[in-house]
């Protein structure tokens, strides 16, 4: 992919200071980090790598500086994510699969700004629980599911907006494990919203009920008045009131195009460089799909500043993992329920191919020469410090001597 003009690295290094000296009243010590990375990702700051082709008559070889693998970077997850995919392709089933979306209501959005890691974690698990609740149940499936969830934070404008998406397999495996479900005809969205819409609100609501109860939820700013319990059981009536999403999409393909589609929500960002559309004076141009109107392009300009600010509201918490198995496919299932599932079906996973290779054998991108592996040879990494720079005046001073 041919690298693109604009990059919000290139925004950190212009603005990036300035950004830091206005933000001193919020500003983190991880919102620094990730800054410094972007910054550096990709430069001589952080050393270079040596590669040569893995195809004996061919004998490429070039060098590329080293990556800064900040999982917040644009530029660093191109990688993660083929490394991701290809470790599922044995994983994939050879049924129909289903893509569905949990939100939550602005309010609460609002809330988990202040308590990231506890109410994030809650939307992965509450929707988790969700799903296979439904599925149990014999109205709708009466099965055991399994699927793997990922957790988004943002909206289209850079908006805080924070929403799991699951892919199921569109059938689970029965009770004694000894059958594949598939599922019921009657639901084209695979389980009905209505009761995935009413069984997530009723466990966000009891969750939320006791977070506060267990003194976990952090109230700041324009959200103090929560701490009350009086007003908190209120504001959580009014959550309950409030219109809950959940996104169904009907039952799409196979293994193979779920491979493709898998892409599009694994290892995002809150926006990646190629949604960059121009950076003059001291503005950020980006485009954005309205869906409320046909999914029409548009585009939108911030200041750089505040375009920075939006973009750093989607730093997930230290250690917080945002792709999560369930169901079958949980670590401690996977071994024993994944191939009942295949017999059931009366197929065989994947074998493993060259591109599924551990990456230090296989590569990770190829030679533009002959199109084979390329492998690294040698790596020099930057030094974990340097020596400061001498004073300007020792700097000047010999310039001025000669002069």
């Amino acid at each position: 992919m041919q690298r693109p003009p604009i990059e919000v690295a290139d925004i950190v290094r212009a603005v990036g200071k300035s950004f830091v000296e206005k933000s001193r009243d919020w500003i983190t010590g991880q919102h620094l980090k990730v800054l410094r990375a972007i910054k550096r990702c990709r430069t001589a700051d952080l050393g270079y790598h040596s590669d040569e082709c893995t195809n004996t008559d061919c004998g490429y070889s070039g060098y590329s500086y080293n990556s800064c693998r900040n999982r917040h970077c644009p530029k660093c997850q191109a990688n993660a994510r083929r490394r991701w995919i290809n470790g599922r392709k044995k994983e994939l089933l050879p049924v129909p699969y289903a893509h569905v979306v949990f939100t939550v209501p602005r309010l609460l959005a609002q809330l988990a700004l202040q308590n990231k890691k506890l109410i994030y974690t809650m939307l992965l698990r509450l929707s988790a629980e969700t799903l296979i609740e439904v599925a149990r149940n014999p109205k709708f499936l009466g099965a055991d599911i399994g699927f793997f969830s990922v957790l988004h934070t943002w909206t289209q404008k850079l908006d805080h907006h924070p929403h799991v998406h699951c892919v199921v397999p569109a059938g689970g495996l029965s009770f004694d494990h000894q059958r594949w479900v598939p599922a019921d005809p009657r639901y084209r969205y695979f389980l009905p919203k209505g009761a995935l819409r009413k069984v997530f609100r009723g466990k966000v609501k009891d969750a939320l009920k006791k977070a506060f109860a267990e003194n976990k939820i952090c109230f700041h700013g324009k959200l103090k008045h929560l701490a009350d319990p009086k007003t908190f059981h209120a504001f959580v009536h009014e959550l309950y009131r409030n219109h809950w999403v959940v996104y169904c999409k009907r039952p799409f393909g196979g293994p193979e195009q779920v491979l493709k589609y898998l892409g599009r929500y694994t290892h995002r960002v809150a926006i990646s460089n190629h949604r960059l559309v121009s950076f003059e004076n001291g503005e950020v141009t980006f485009t954005w799909r309205d869906r409320a109107h046909g999914s029409v392009q548009k585009e939108m300009t911030l200041p750089a500043e505040k375009f920075l600010q939006r973009f750093l509201l989607h730093l997930l918490p230290k250690g917080f993992v945002r792709i999560r198995n369930f169901g079958f496919l949980a670590s401690r299932h996977r071994n024993r329920l994944l191939p009942l599932c295949f017999q059931s079906l009366g197929a065989d996973p994947d074998p493993l191919t060259k591109e599924d290779l551990p990456v230090e054998t296989s590569g990770l991108w190829t030679c533009p020469k002959c199109g084979d592996p390329m492998i690294v040879v040698l790596r020099v990494n930057a030094p974990k410090w340097r020596s400061r720079p001498p004073p300007v005046s020792l700097v000047l001073e010999p310039e001025s001597k000669s002069s």
